[in-house]
C-alpha cells in the first residue's frame, strides 16, 4: 500500500518538470524547439563515454586504454560520469532562455529568489558558450575528417578520432550532434536578447 508522501512525489516531479520547460510568453517557437533540442546535442557524447569508459563496451576500436593525464587518486571511470552529467546540465541552462527560471530566479536561491536574472547575467555566459562551443567542435570536425592535428601532424593510432572502421561511423553518430551545440546556443540566445532588450519606445520588454 502506497504512503501519501510515495504517491505525492511523481506529481511533485511532474510539476517540478514543467516549471523547468515551460516557455515563457512571447517566445518564438523555433526558439523553444532550439532550446529542447540543445541537451539533446550533448547526450550521444555522454552515452558513448559512459559506455566505452564505464561499461567497457568495445565501441572504440580499443583507443580509449588509460586515465592518460588524470590524477592518480581520480578513477577515470567517475572522471567520465562527472563530465558526462556536467555537460548534460550545462546543455539544459539552454533551456533557462525560454524558461521562467531564465528570466527570475528560481526560489530556492538564497538572496536572489524572485528577482529579475539581469540580461547581461545570462547573454554574456551564453555567448561565450556559444562562441567556444561552436570553435571547439568545429575543430574536433577538421582533426576527425583530416586525420590530423590542428598543427599538421599525422594522429596517433591510439586516438579515437584515428579510426577508419564502423568504430569512427559510430563515434560520428554520437559526437556529430555537438557541432549544432553551439549554434543553437547563440540563435536561442539572440531571441533571448531580443526578447528582454529594453524597447526603443517605453521600458523593457516582458
Amino acid at each position: 500500500m502506497s504512503t501519501p508522501a510515495a504517491a505525492t512525489t511523481p506529481r511533485r516531479l511532474r510539476a517540478a518538470w514543467h516549471a523547468a520547460h515551460a516557455p515563457v510568453p512571447g517566445v518564438p517557437r523555433w526558439a523553444r524547439i532550439a532550446a529542447h533540442a540543445v541537451p539533446f546535442t550533448a547526450l550521444p557524447a555522454g552515452a558513448w563515454r559512459i559506455a566505452v569508459v564505464v561499461c567497457h563496451v568495445p565501441l572504440d576500436g580499443g583507443a580509449v586504454r588509460d586515465s592518460g593525464s588524470l590524477p592518480s587518486w581520480l578513477p577515470i571511470e567517475a572522471y567520465v560520469l562527472v563530465l558526462s552529467l556536467v555537460s548534460e546540465l550545462l546543455a539544459f541552462t539552454a533551456v533557462g532562455l525560454v524558461a521562467g527560471w531564465g528570466e527570475v530566479f528560481p526560489r530556492w536561491l538564497p538572496l536572489l529568489r524572485g528577482r529579475r536574472v539581469p540580461v547581461p547575467v545570462a547573454v554574456v555566459p551564453a555567448a561565450l558558450g556559444a562562441t567556444v562551443l561552436t570553435l571547439l567542435w568545429t575543430a574536433v570536425l577538421v582533426v576527425f575528417t583530416t586525420r590530423r592535428t590542428l598543427q599538421g601532424r599525422p594522429l596517433s593510432p591510439d586516438n579515437p578520432l584515428a579510426a577508419h572502421d564502423w568504430h569512427a561511423a559510430v563515434l560520428a553518430a554520437c559526437y556529430g550532434p555537438l557541432l549544432l551545440w553551439g549554434p543553437l546556443l547563440a540563435a536561442v540566445t539572440v531571441a533571448y536578447w531580443r526578447r528582454r532588450r529594453p524597447a526603443r519606445a517605453g521600458g523593457p520588454r516582458p
